[in-house]
């Protein structure tokens, strides 16, 4: 028996139909769980692997969560090319308009326009709406505004005389219209298009992103699209409350007052999905307001459920444990930053916090999202080396919305400005971006070719390494691996790629070393303890999340950058224009780590 519609899969047997897999898969493309979705396909695949609809599924959600590359190499690896029908012919063109769209300049119009070629192939054979709008919007893409203006035109007709009362065909004709100029026309389609949606938000982001391309290239008003916006993405955060009659940044005095304003905000800027821990105080507070107004719930917690309750619920009494328990089991998923223990180290909390913030924005990312913070903040700077007041600063850095209230039940406006505490923490523990890398077929090596492949390959890896000297911590190499341990996630993938780039260009011809050497690079984000090497006498970083990086690189396709979930979290914190991650799936590291999210690094 298949899930329906409106229910996802829970606690699926051993086996199941193919029918079965792909509704898991729609349910969760609906939600805009992209990296779910490809997860579920993939799984499906594996008991049914010859499967069409699921092979188009999965490459289908990796194109929406934007991992063109990925979608590409996994459509070829399907065999998708020979197949005739038009989703799946339609699939192959999308993935060359990805491709267009990623470009810049000439390049950009040339590929935009053999794009829309490969659509209007598609069209031709099946007449359908989809194919053609596309290739008229690609038109535009491509420079060809009167082509994109005659085509649009033919959609509107089939549009007209299909009858179709679809969320698609409303979308279909927005996008029509727009590209005719008709911008009330436009507006008419989409408020057809946002009754008619039926709760797909997967689709919903997919059209506004292809408007919104319109939009810029036709100069028209972005803010049309809010007709069709979806559910917000919130990361929440907030002090803890103070044990009664004590004094605290959050006194237990004020929770009521507190309390009444949380529900105003919730009520000002409902959600639809929210990212954040739950601590005693403000936490357990937003999330219960967010709860209430139908949020779904993504606890990320610092470190393991007893201890955390340990040390930032039981202190403010029986009642926030319970408040806390109802919350976890409300949550429609709970995550934790790190298995390790807390040996008293606030830094833990803080790479929670931006990990939190990380995924609310890549969840924002996929879902075309609005996105802002809601933080119960006094306005004061930071005790130590987690706090609210750097959560705030942090998401503002990043110049995204917040909505701010103090304790007193105000409303705070404008940006915090103090000192930026170190990362570090009293026990030792700092977060650290670390690679891994080996070359593939070193072992292979004579003893003649080692000499050159020390010169020509670990040569090219040092050059690269001296030029981000100020943002390496600590560099080893023995045989062909590299570690390499940097100051966050921003400076490791400008290196990690660089270290590809520059293998790629060894001319291993004129070195006289084996044409089948490649890179594998692996990278994690997490907290590590700095130490002094009794052995080398030198500075070293060791911890579990070493380990982890360590099994990541074994399992990384040659000449690729494979980095954990937390890594490009902390890439999309950093900013819109840093490496970008696409998601690659679930993948076992190696020795039997796990499972881990991962993505593929990206200019």
């Amino acid at each position: 028996m298949s899930p329906s519609a409106e229910q996802p899969p829970v606690g699926a047997p051993l086996e199941q139909t193919a029918a079965w897999w792909l509704d898991a898969v729609r349910f969760e493309e609906r939600r805009g769980e992209l990296l779910t979705a490809f997860d579920l396909a993939e799984r499906g695949l594996a008991e049914h692997p010859d499967d069409l609809w699921l092979k188009h599924r999965a490459v289908l959600a990796l194109a929406r969560a934007g991992a063109t590359a990925e979608a590409a190499r996994r459509f070829e690896q399907h065999g998708l090319g020979s197949v005739g029908d038009e989703d799946v012919a339609a699939l192959h063109a999308r993935i060359a308009k990805d491709l267009a769209l990623a470009a810049d300049g000439a390049e950009r119009r040339r590929r935009a326009a053999l794009a829309a070629e490969s659509y209007l192939a598609v069209f031709a054979r099946t007449g359908g709406y989809y194919p053609a709008i596309n290739a008229a919007t690609l038109w535009l893409v491509a420079g060809d505004a009167d082509r994109a203006r005659e085509l649009a035109v033919v959609v509107l007709d089939i549009v007209a005389a299909a009858g179709d009362d679809s969320y698609y065909a409303a979308a279909t004709e927005a996008e029509a219209r727009l590209l005719c100029g008709d911008e009330a026309g436009a507006r008419n389609a989409l408020e057809r298009a946002a009754a008619r949606h039926g709760g797909d938000f997967g689709a919903l982001a997919t059209t506004r992103r292809q408007l919104r391309t319109i939009c810029g290239l036709s100069n028209l008003d972005p803010q049309l699209l809010n007709i069709l916006a979806g559910p917000a993405v919130v990361h929440y955060c907030g002090h803890r409350i103070a044990d009664r009659d004590k004094p605290g940044r959050f006194p237990a005095a004020a929770e009521a007052t507190v309390a009444a304003r949380i529900a105003d905000v919730v009520a000002e800027h409902p959600a639809g999905y929210a990212y954040g821990s739950l601590a005693s105080g403000a936490d357990i507070l937003w999330a219960e307001a967010l709860l209430a107004g139908g949020s779904e719930l993504h606890v990320v917690l610092p470190f393991a459920r007893e201890e955390f309750i340990e040390t930032s619920v039981a202190s403010a009494g029986r009642v926030w444990v319970e408040r806390f328990e109802r919350c976890l089991s409300a949550a429609t998923a709970v995550s934790y930053a790190t298995e390790d223990a807390y040996l008293d180290d606030d830094v833990l909390y803080r790479y929670g916090s931006e990990l939190a913030m990380g995924l609310a924005l890549l969840r924002s990312r996929y879902l075309e999202a609005d996105v802002r913070q809601l933080a119960l903040w006094d306005g004061d700077p930071p005790l130590g080396a987690a706090s609210t007041a750097i959560d705030v600063a942090t998401w503002q850095r990043r110049g995204l919305p917040s909505t701010i209230v103090t304790p007193r039940g105000e409303r705070l406006a404008g940006a915090p400005s103090f000192p930026e505490p170190s990362a570090g923490s009293t026990s030792g523990r700092a977060v650290c971006a670390m690679l891994f890398a080996d070359v593939r077929g070193f072992s292979k090596l004579t003893d003649e070719e080692l000499p050159r492949f020390a010169e020509h390959v670990l040569g090219a890896f040092a050059t690269v390494l001296d030029r981000h000297a100020e943002h390496i911590l600590h560099r080893n190499t023995w045989g062909d691996a590299l570690y390499v341990v940097l100051r966050d996630a921003t400076s490791a993938a400008a290196c990690a790629l660089e270290l590809q780039e520059a293998m790629s260009a060894i001319d291993l011809s004129a070195a006289r070393l084996p044409a089948h050497l490649a890179l594998r690079l692996g990278g994690h984000v997490g907290p590590v303890f700095p130490i002094v090497d009794p052995v080398l006498r030198l500075r070293a970083y060791m911890g579990s999340h070493v380990s982890r990086t360590a099994r990541i690189e074994p399992v990384t396709p040659a000449a690729a950058v494979y980095v954990t979930e937390p890594f490009a979290a902390a890439l999309v914190l950093s900013g819109p224009n840093e490496p970008a991650g696409d998601y690659v799936g679930h993948m076992a590291a190696a020795k039997d780590y796990g499972r881990l999210r991962m993505y593929r690094l990206r200019r």
